[in-house]
């Protein structure tokens, strides 16, 4: 059996480097992708989503290093910074733009050049969209665009597999709620550890590697039927 060439977005640490490192472990070839050089993923394509017209580039290396052809694709790469509506008028538009940059329209390129590479191909292929329970849930008040961007993460996953299902196209997402990642853990100093673990029902938030399980499976094992899924894992915090 031929290996799965799997592409993952920000695999560099949290949820994507534990996915990074589940896959590695079984048949598969997989190309991570980093906004900088990490010694232990030393073969991770470097960019910067955040800037114009680098999504293209970052496709066509990930194609090439898999000879061509791509089976799954991962897009974890997001931010979570906080954005309060008290600043200048253009810091804030700024800091809106780049979230939904990086976590929004870099995700809806990257699954477009995949939909188009399987069509090109007649081949089956599977997305899987890391989202936030902030898509159902929304967030704190410094964080709307965050929200905003992985809301629409979801509709996008949703519509692709509506779309493409026929074509043995699928698509899943996975809306985490807390995770101890580097992300969250600033998070969580600021607003009261105490207070939100409060909120969740389990009492405590998942770690990566809960997250890392769920996309493996959909990589690998989810059958076609699943399609369209939006997974949630927060520990009962956002029940729906």
């Amino acid at each position: 059996m031929s290996k799965l060439n799997i592409v993952i977005t920000g695999s560099s640490r949290g949820i994507g480097n534990a996915i990074y490192e589940m896959l590695d472990k079984k048949q598969c070839r997989v190309i991570g992708h980093s906004s900088r050089k990490y010694a232990h993923q030393p073969n991770n394509i470097i960019c910067d989503l955040s800037q114009e017209n680098v999504v293209p580039s970052l496709w066509q290396s990930a194609l090439e290093r898999c000879n061509g052809h791509i089976d799954i694709l991962i897009n974890n790469a997001g931010i979570f910074d906080p954005n309060p509506i008290d600043l200048d008028d253009e810091i804030w538009a700024e800091n809106w733009r780049k979230t939904m940059t990086i976590n929004l329209d870099a995700t809806a390129q990257m699954c477009r050049f995949a939909v188009k590479h399987w069509q090109d191909t007649a081949r089956e292929g599977r997305i899987i969209n890391i989202a936030s329970r902030a898509a159902y849930r929304g967030d704190s008040p410094h964080h709307w665009h965050y929200a905003a961007s992985k809301a629409g993460m979801v509709a996008m996953t949703k519509t692709i597999a509506r779309a493409y299902a026929a074509q043995n196209i699928y698509a899943f997402a996975i809306c985490p709620g807390f995770t101890m990642t580097g992300m969250a853990d600033e998070y969580l100093a600021s607003r009261g550890g105490d207070t939100l673990l409060a909120d969740i029902p389990l009492g405590k938030v998942a770690q990566p590697e809960e997250i890392a399980d769920i996309a493996v499976f959909c990589a690998l094992h989810a059958p076609p039927s699943m399609t369209g899924a939006v997974l949630d894992a927060n520990g009962a915090s956002y029940v729906r």
